[in-house]
């Protein structure tokens, strides 16, 4: 099932340094994990969520450890 992630979504991702937020960002397209599930799994808004994933804002430090936890992400 797709999650209906855009072209820019993904495009602006790929294409964004590697943070932690765009590294969420690819896992949770490349994984078809909605942007409301990974928002409501870490308490936070969608977009909050989508900023990080384009590599507009970064994760607070005390939301980091969750965030790797959950994606499997390493440091």
């Amino acid at each position: 099932m797709s999650y209906g992630y855009t072209r820019y979504l993904i495009e602006t991702t790929r294409d964004a340094p590697e943070t932690l937020g765009v590294q969420l960002g690819q896992w949770a397209i490349a994984k078809n994990v909605p942007v409301s599930q990974v928002a409501t799994r870490l308490g936070v808004s969608r977009q909050t969520v989508y900023n990080w994933f384009i590599g507009k804002h970064e994760p607070s430090k005390e939301l980091e450890k969750l965030i790797r936890k959950y994606a499997r992400i390493k440091s």
